[in-house]
């Protein structure tokens, strides 16, 4: 029998990349979405859609999502807004419900993106057992959910893969993305791209390696708690963005220092990925 797996957020930024690597594995996909009615190019890389809310579940939701053996978990709402107090109101309550009662009803493995903002203000590279200690609403309510599966699992077994991911670019990200951003600039002809100092080190993944990635963890059904999904290879941001302009022939040119840096994230940070490439290479 083939493996199935059902995917929350199908149709976001990560999702959709998701889908269709599980395709390729000769999964069989379930994805629950919001609305049928932006699914796009999905319909043939999806066996089965479950139109639900999960701030609206039955106490058989399990069953009602086709029993699946793993789930990928990527559906969180109010994004890009990370300042959002509804993070914690409303979203952490009805995730961490949702989450607890498809493991009441017998799901025996989860896979579940985290974020690097779990860190807070820690500078240098990261790793697993660093202390969290998040700085804006959404990076609390997601560590505090990660906290809340780790007591849950302690009184129902299950397969726990929180995955920490930190900064991904693609095609169909959000338009207020760096990425986007600079893009559509290039597209207008603008001679400049407004942008810091460009001196921050971050770590960036194409969405395409973090799709892979997730699927490579769900495909092996293991119980890690904690895992980063990064390059492990801090760049700076002016070397990013210079690298996307050389790659697509753009002509713009940087305009440095003309946006003063974010209060919110620390100059230099990246993934330690020891734990990653143990799980790849297992």
């Amino acid at each position: 029998m083939r493996k199935r797996i059902l995917l929350t957020g199908a149709n976001g930024f990560v999702g959709r990349y998701v889908t269709k690597r599980l395709k390729k594995e000769g999964i069989e996909v379930f994805a629950l979405v919001r609305n049928k009615n932006k699914l796009h190019d999905l319909n043939s890389y999806v066996d089965k859609f479950f139109e639900i809310d999960i701030d609206n579940i039955s106490d058989n939701i399990f069953d009602e999502l086709g029993k699946p053996d793993v789930m990928i978990h990527l559906a969180w709402g109010g994004l890009p807004n990370y300042q959002s107090l509804h993070h914690y109101e409303e979203e952490l309550p009805q995730q961490y419900s949702f989450l607890k009662a498809m493991v009441l009803g017998g799901l025996k493995s989860m896979v579940i993106s985290g974020t690097c903002f779990e860190y807070g203000m820690q500078d240098g590279c990261l790793s697993e057992d660093n202390i969290t200690n998040p700085q804006n609403p959404y990076g609390f309510a997601k560590d505090t959910l990660h906290r809340q599966l780790i007591f849950l699992n302690k009184e129902i077994q299950f397969n726990l893969a929180w995955c920490r991911l930190f900064y991904i670019w693609g095609e169909g990200q959000s338009e207020q993305s760096l990425y986007m951003q600079l893009r559509a600039a290039a597209e207008r002809g603008d001679v400049e791209f407004n942008m810091s100092l460009g001196e921050q080190l971050r770590d960036f993944l194409p969405v395409e390696e973090v799709a892979d990635i997730l699927v490579n963890i769900a495909m092996k059904n293991m119980s890690v708690s904690t895992i980063n999904i990064a390059s492990g290879k801090p760049i700076s941001v002016k070397d990013i963005v210079g690298e996307w302009i050389g790659s697509n022939n753009w002509t713009i040119k940087q305009n440095l220092g003309h946006y003063p840096y974010s209060p919110f994230e620390p100059m230099e940070f990246w993934g330690d990925t020891k734990n990653l490439k143990k799980i790849i290479e297992s």
